[in-house]
């Protein structure tokens, strides 16, 4: 197993800026370099939300009829759904010691892993395009700043935050939620007390099913896109981290800010008629005491800006596995920095080339992504929780006649059964002119997209029945032997530290 020692925690020997940088990528990270604790998780996926590309999920009802009240409701009901999947996703990194896409070939096999690393690249790379743009545009509509200097600085910082790595993501989550907090505080605040203006509409609207589900949909699609995010930010946490503790931790973190911003976001749009997020905020924290909102607006942009740099820092860790699936590479700061770099110059060059109004076809491509990481997450939690209870030969991960194969029979053979089962429920938005609404929304369901909800349980299913053939204990002994193998770096790295 290709790994290497040190941490950005213990590399003190490097001295210097360089030695900031993590060593680690996508290799095994043994015991002594575990650090950590479980609150640091709810800091940081509390922030991972809390910018203002979570505001417009709350526009999603009001533009279709749904009242203020139900509309938060909806939101709430579907982040506190779609955070559930991610949440549990965050105790395979303490057992791990692995990013989240690498143990996925305990299911899907070595190669087989490539199937799902394409749906999760794209959705890190559409997410940066899109931001960048949405990042230039808005700061020059609301400040006048150069927006071709915005879109080449927002680059350069998130790869620098993706180079540099795990600690230094966590370290500038947590700041950034110090100093943010208190301005949504105030303005939401001032929300509640009647003090931030706006007036209830003429037809405030109502209760319309398929506009309630639409924004529960909605809701809990943004959540479970987080779900091949989470092992990456917690595979540095002792294996004793408490499974109960890191899910709460970061389902209370998850969801906390989504659902606080979407019930901004509904009430900025019924309230006020706001249809985009950096300027509702700073209208509203305006309102309230200026200069505020611009205050607000700034710090939600650098916000945004931070979940660049996580989204760089995954897209680096996908790039690498899908390399190794083919090529096995040893882990190093030269292959994370020019990985980095390369992702950066490819989503600013995208970013740079298109117009506002092709963010939206950005955007709008994310819901065939989730179509495709539905299916994913199901089966990766199934094998997890329910065929081996947590027990991998880690080692055997790494190796291309280890016990889980070339190529994932059971992970494959569920992952598809679950994206062709949703292509009846689809309704895939416009895409480069192309578009597609399956015959249950079409026929039946009035609009609304159960296509992932269906995903979901197809995929979970078919991969449990699959599994009934698998003979786990047959994989006890590549177990064993990964763990005596697992423990020999872990007294290498120790004596290499004292």
């Amino acid at each position: 197993m290709a790994t290497e020692t040190g941490s950005t925690a213990s590399v003190a020997a490097d001295g210097g800026l360089i030695g900031q940088i993590e060593v680690h990528s996508i290799d095994w990270i043994p015991d002594p370099e575990r650090h950590g604790r479980v609150w640091q998780q709810t800091m940081l996926w509390f922030l991972g939300n809390f910018q203002y590309f979570t505001i417009p999920i709350g526009f999603v009802g009001p533009s279709l009829g749904l009242s203020l009240g139900w509309s938060i409701l909806a939101g709430v009901l579907g982040i506190g759904f779609g955070t559930l999947f991610m949440a549990f996703h965050a105790t395979q990194g303490p057992v791990f010691g692995l990013p989240q896409m690498i143990q996925t070939r305990a299911q899907l096999g070595y190669r087989g892993v490539v199937v799902a690393l394409f749906a999760v690249l794209f959705t890190y790379m559409a997410f940066n395009v899109a931001d960048q743009v949405l990042m230039s545009t808005g700061l020059h509509g609301a400040f006048g700043w150069n927006a071709g200097l915005v879109a080449i600085g927002t680059a350069v910082i998130a790869a620098l935050l993706a180079i540099f790595g795990y600690d230094w993501v966590h370290r500038v989550f947590r700041f950034l939620l110090v100093i943010s907090f208190p301005c949504y505080a105030i303005i939401s605040v001032a929300i509640l007390i009647g003090h931030a203006g706006g007036t209830t509409p003429h037809h405030p609207g109502g209760f319309v099913f398929a506009a309630f589900m639409a924004q529960f949909s909605v809701a809990a699609a943004y959540n479970i896109t987080y779900a091949p995010y989470v092992s990456d930010y917690t595979r540095y946490m002792p294996r004793a981290t408490s499974t109960r503790g890191i899910i709460v931790a970061v389902f209370c973190g998850a969801s906390g800010s989504a659902i606080w911003l979407i019930a901004l976001g509904a009430w900025l749009a019924t309230r006020l008629g706001v249809s985009d997020g950096l300027v509702g905020l700073q209208v509203v924290g305006d309102k309230v005491a200026a200069p505020l909102g611009s205050v607000t607006a700034v710090l939600s942009a650098t916000a945004l800006l931070a979940t660049m740099g996580m989204n760089a820092y995954g897209g680096m860790l996908t790039v690498l596995t899908g390399i190794d699936a083919f090529k096995s590479i040893r882990t190093s700061r030269a292959w994370r920095v020019v990985t980095v770099v390369a992702l950066a110059a490819l989503w600013y060059a995208i970013g740079a080339g298109i117009s506002t109004s092709a963010v939206s076809a950005v955007l709008n491509s994310l819901t065939l992504m989730l179509y495709l990481l539905v299916p994913w997450t199901a089966l990766n939690l199934v094998d997890y929780f329910f065929v081996r209870h947590g027990r991998y030969a880690i080692t055997d991960i790494f190796r291309l006649d280890g016990v889980y194969g070339v190529w994932g029979w059971r992970g494959l053979a569920a992952y598809f059964a679950g994206f062709v089962a949703e292509i009846p429920f689809m309704m895939l938005p416009s895409i480069g002119g192309f578009t597609y609404t399956g015959y249950v929304p079409s026929h039946l369901t009035n609009g609304v997209d159960y296509s992932w909800l269906v995903g979901l349980v197809v995929s979970g299913l078919v991969y449990l029945l699959l599994s009934r053939s698998l003979d786990v204990t047959a994989e006890q002994a590549a177990i064993d032997a990964s763990e005596r193998e697992l423990r020999a770096i872990d007294v290498a790295t120790e004596a290499g530290s004292a």
